[in-house]
């Protein structure tokens, strides 16, 4: 059961269900309409409405079906946990590149609210995975095609 958990912080909880209740609330009736005006057009057998109508909502099912393992299978990420002595899903993390002297700061997070253009990175990632259980002042390397080193500077949990 250990590789079906999702790791989500609070807000990525409450944006999936959000979603879901889109989907659920308005997406699938306005499906189910557009479904019921291709049937009203006569021959279901040569019909694009209607085949068009079916795999949109084969797509809104499959993601609604999604949604609910995502939320069945969460493991939320402790956000208020004030001990920051290590890299854990949840922190944000300041790293200087040895290689080029350059800091960056990312927050590690689960893959789904994965969002690399604000600093949020999965903890899939190479990086967060050679960063994650490290201390602060610790130098560790990035297992990529051409490995590279990283300090961490700072662990902190911002909100």
């Amino acid at each position: 059961m250990e590789e079906n958990k999702v790791l989500l912080t609070l807000s990525g909880i409450e944006k999936l269900k959000k979603e879901r209740e889109n989907l659920v609330n308005v997406e699938r009736p306005h499906v189910i309409e557009e479904l019921q005006a291709a049937r009203a057009q006569g021959d279901l057998s040569e019909n694009a409405d209607y085949d068009a109508a079916r795999d949109k909502q084969a797509a809104l099912e499959a993601r609604i079906k999604e949604i609910d393992s995502m939320l069945q299978h969460a493991e939320i990420i402790n956000e208020d946990d004030t001990d920051v002595a290590l890299v854990k899903p949840g922190t944000t993390v300041t790293l200087l590149d040895l290689a080029d002297n350059e800091e960056g700061t990312y927050t590690i997070v689960g893959s789904f609210e994965t969002d690399p253009g604000n600093g949020k990175i999965s903890n899939e990632s190479p990086l967060a995975k050679a960063i994650l259980g490290h201390g602060m002042n610790e130098i560790v390397t990035v297992a990529v095609e051409d490995p590279y080193e990283v300090k961490i500077l700072k662990i902190e949990y911002k909100s």
